[in-house]
């Protein structure tokens, strides 16, 4: 069906077009049945699709003979967490997290807490050929039980991650951006228990969203306004789902996204040196330059949340995640989440006890470019893709990695190119100290023939 994705990302699609009850309430049952469990966490952002999504979905779980935890709007990471916490056999959270307005998906996540593997996905997809059809008896339908606790068990969590009076005595001048998503239920909450002297644009998370969602530095100018205008020592902006996390300096410029893991993984590496991190292909190499200084490694995955969780938990990495604003501390829970990374930024401006600026000037500055080519249908897209395999450079790549699209590296430099899972496109991103370098290399892939 055009335009729905299905990815180790979840199922999404256009409201009322490749998304609809059909489809859910087929991957629904398909998903109780695969999952043959007795309990799910059920929670959503903010999109006014998700209510309606959110009933179909808690009807067939009940009609399975599920018991529901119906969170509402919530974070997507305060949904996984409260998983384990609560024992349940898995999870669904109705969220297109960065994806325009008309879209929404189901993300579906196994009892770890974490979203389904490459592997568990593929036989999740592969049962969707048996019959689904079956339903308990009227004395054996589920109960739905609307959960409260979910957001402060995830701020108990949080807070026992920092130095909550260090952070505290800082009182932080902080401007938030919520995107009208799931982070206005949350993260001014955690603000308020750090002491921080905060405000909040975009707070209300009637799915309105009054800028692109995706935080990017080209979406964050009210907010870049508002920490000028408020001399801010820092503004942090979420995602609708509330899982990235970008950051603007107290001067009010972003400073993209790719510096919101690094800060992170600066603060856990410098405190616990010769360790691991773990990010994906398209992350940018400041990771690796600050893992250098504490002698300590980064391995690079596939992307997509769980693939960098599951190779943390081989690895037994102590901080990882993706180049996008996700970070994934496993002292807390195996997935991206924004604000635990507020907590852990705040924490590290503490230590370093100057302003954020300043900090970032001590890193390397790399030029990055984000591009895309947009497709119609799927088979358009695969053509591409295996084009792009005997694609020529003048200047021979050091490497090339298969391990998903194809990444070619050269010295301090390297292009990604890859089918998106969540937008019918091919992703293109590069990293270079010389940026003219960089655009004729990504120009050239654009173009290539």
């Amino acid at each position: 069906m055009g335009n729905l994705m299905v990815s180790v990302s979840g199922i999404r699609g256009i409201v009322g077009e490749s998304l609809n009850p059909d489809v859910i309430i087929k991957y629904v049952k398909a998903y109780a049945d695969y999952i043959d469990g007795e309990t799910i966490v059920l929670g959503r952002d903010s999109r006014r699709t998700g209510q309606y999504i959110l009933n179909l979905v808690k009807s067939i779980l009940v009609a399975k003979g599920y018991d529901v935890y119906d969170m509402g709007i919530v974070p997507t990471p305060t949904v996984l967490l409260n998983i384990e916490i609560l024992k349940a056999d898995g999870g669904i959270i109705i969220t297109a997290s960065h994806n325009p307005i008309e879209w929404n998906a189901l993300k579906l996540a196994s009892e770890k807490g974490m979203f389904l593997t490459s592997e568990e996905g593929a036989i999740f997809l592969d049962s969707l050929k048996n019959d689904h059809s079956k339903y308990v008896k009227y004395d054996k339908v589920g109960n739905v039980i609307k959960y409260k606790k979910g957001i402060q068990n995830h701020i108990k969590r949080i807070l026992s991650l920092i130095n909550l009076e260090r952070i505290k005595k800082r009182k932080f001048k902080v401007v938030l951006d919520c995107v009208n998503g799931a982070g206005g239920v949350f993260t001014p909450k955690l603000l308020k228990e750090m002491n921080c002297n905060y405000t909040v644009i975009n707070e209300e998370p009637n799915g309105e969203f009054p800028r692109n969602p995706e935080p990017r530095p080209e979406n964050l100018s009210k907010l870049a306004e508002k920490v000028k205008k408020e001399k801010a020592d820092i503004g942090f902006a979420h995602d609708p789902d509330v899982d990235r996390l970008a950051v603007v300096d107290e001067k009010g410029e972003p400073i993209g996204e790719e510096l919101t893991l690094a800060l992170a993984a600066w603060k856990f590496l410098m405190d616990n040196p010769n360790n691991k991190c773990v990010c994906n292909l398209s992350t940018s190499m400041i990771v690796e330059d600050i893992a250098s200084k504490y002698d300590s490694g980064v391995i690079r995955t596939p992307v997509g949340e769980v693939n960098v969780a599951s190779r943390m938990i081989e690895e037994n990495a102590i901080i990882g995640g993706e180049g996008n604003g996700g970070v994934i501390i496993p002292e807390l829970h195996y997935t991206r989440d924004a604000p635990a990374a507020i907590a852990v930024i705040l924490d590290f401006l503490a230590v370093q006890n100057c302003p954020v600026s300043k900090i970032i000037q001590e890193l390397p500055k790399y030029n990055i470019i984000k591009d895309k080519i947009k497709f119609n249908n799927k088979d358009k897209r695969q053509k591409y893709m295996k084009k792009f395999r005997k694609i020529n450079f003048e200047e021979k790549p050091v490497n090339i990695d298969y391990q998903d699209g194809i990444r070619f590296e050269w010295k301090k430099s390297w292009i990604h190119i890859r089918p998106s899972g969540t937008e019918p496109i091919i992703r293109v991103i590069g990293e270079s100290l010389d940026k003219n370098w960089l655009k004729n290399k990504i120009e050239y892939i654009k173009n290539y023939e």
